[in-house]
């Protein structure tokens, strides 16, 4: 790339508030420090505390996150509609909700003939079925009205800056990112583009039925994706399904989701034994990342009964509380309520020293869809820089790091045995996968991984110059 006298300008559009991406994070300190001028273009989320407006994360790094579409400043008394109920535990759920709207009812006394005991009346069924339809479609309003908001207000905020490369991180960047090319061609300027597939969106783990948006975003990605000058994804076969699907000339480059380089973590820099309460004496499985549904901690919980009594499970993240009161709920259900621990959350750049005094990792991610299917997951090479001997789901991606970096086992079957088996042939001999785990950590850094993508920056660059 160019030298800061004569810097790239890049701007990062990501549709949330940038906190916790570390890919996003990651891939622009990358830029910066290869001499580009970088802006990352996020959206407010007033709940979480992460306000509109710009701040500096390095010189040359900025985030600027735009005002986010908010209901309760024009109409409060709509805002209800808009909230999904709190005990949903899917994992696309808000970081708050607001409880749901009472739907028990009573016949009215003047009916002639009320309803048996036990039994709501056809009107208290209809009121329910209306109120549930109501909301349903107010969230979908909703939501379609907060992402256009986000597509006009980014692009507007993007093409300030002047940019000579757009990087649109997932579908849903991908609209602004064309905006902000056609305003450079009416400028006389040509704005490169560069897609950033995190997951196999139109394919991804989505709450409810969706009937327009699957087609809104293959129109989209029809449309962009075959037109970027650059593409990229985090696994073999996204890479493939986007070559395949959209007949592009090239593979998309693969760029996973590894940690940055730095001195290994050892036992002594993890937290899950003090935050737990637990002694030297006793097995941990550890589980890092976002504690949510589909990831495996289902599968994990059922598997510690056929687990000897010293074998407790840590959970190190974050999740929407209603989840977590579920995975306590179903930790008692089991009879391994006192096995169970969720120790709270680290900063991203700190989870595998936090890993390190784990003595096994699930990574774990049911297929309900083909992203997750062919999903490489950070939690996996967080593990493995941990130097944790890995219990992997039966993946393609996944299984093919596993085996050829050898680092831990592969297992199948959809019975909670089969996962037992496979921790308890781990934790009976760990050695060979954890120094395996820690020859390997030093070349699975994100210097090493990010290497492609910069050349490919370094030859739009140039091309821009």
């Amino acid at each position: 790339m160019p030298s800061s006298g004569n810097a790239p300008r890049v701007a990062v559009l990501v549709h949330n508030d940038a906190t916790n991406d570390s890919r996003v994070l990651k891939e622009s300190a990358s830029l910066r420090e290869q001499g580009a001028r970088v802006r990352i273009v996020a959206v407010e989320r007033r709940l979480k505390g992460r306000a509109a407006g710009t701040s500096e994360l390095a010189p040359g790094l900025d985030l600027h996150r735009v005002p986010e579409f908010a209901l309760e400043r024009i109409a409060p008394a709509l805002t209800r509609l808009t909230r999904r109920p709190a005990a949903t535990g899917t994992a696309d759920s808000p970081t708050t909700s607001a409880p749901p709207a009472a739907t028990t009812t009573t016949a009215s006394s003047a009916a002639p003939t009320p309803p048996r005991a036990g039994r709501p009346s056809p009107l208290a069924v209809a009121r329910r079925l209306g109120t549930r339809a109501a909301g349903d479609l107010g969230r979908r309003a909703y939501r379609t009205i907060e992402l256009g908001t986000w597509w006009w207000r980014s692009a507007r905020a993007a093409h300030a800056f002047a940019p000579e490369i757009v990087h649109a991180n997932d579908t849903n960047a991908l609209v602004p990112a064309l905006a902000i090319q056609a305003l450079g061609r009416r400028e006389g300027r040509r704005v490169r583009l560069v897609y950033d597939s995190h997951e196999l969106w139109r394919h991804r783990n989505v709450e409810g039925r969706r009937l327009l948006a699957p087609l809104l975003d293959a129109a989209i990605e029809h449309m962009a994706i075959p037109r970027a000058d650059v593409a990229i994804t985090v696994s073999p076969s996204i890479a493939e399904w986007l070559r395949r699907t959209y007949r592009l000339d090239r593979l998309p480059l693969v760029v996973r989701n590894v940690p940055v380089a730095g001195p290994l973590p050892d036992r002594g820099t993890g937290v899950l034994r003090e935050r737990a309460g637990l002694s030297a004496s006793d097995r941990v499985i550890a589980y890092g990342g976002r504690i949510t549904t589909a990831r495996g901690i289902e599968e994990t919980l059922a598997a510690l009964p056929h687990l000897p009594a010293d074998v407790h499970l840590v959970l190190l993240g974050y999740g929407e509380e209603d989840y977590l009161d579920q995975v306590r709920a179903r930790a008692a259900e089991l009879g391994v309520a006192g096995r169970v621990h969720l120790v709270g959350a680290v900063a991203p750049a700190e989870v595998s020293s936090a890993l390190a005094d784990g003595d096994v990792a699930v990574v774990h991610v049911r297929p309900v869809c083909l992203s997750y299917r062919y999903a490489l997951p950070n939690k996996l090479f967080e593990s493995i820089r941990a130097g944790l001997p890995i219990a992997a789901a039966d993946l393609p991606d996944m299984r093919a790091v596993v085996e050829e970096l050898g680092v831990g086992e592969v297992f199948s079957g959809e019975e909670p045995a089969d996962l037992a088996a496979a921790l308890l042939r781990i934790l009976e001999d760990p050695s060979a996968y954890r120094e395996r785990a820690r020859a390997v950590a030093p070349h699975l850094t994100w210097e090493a991984e990010a290497a492609p993508l910069l050349e490919a920056y370094a030859r739009l660059s140039e091309e821009a110059r």
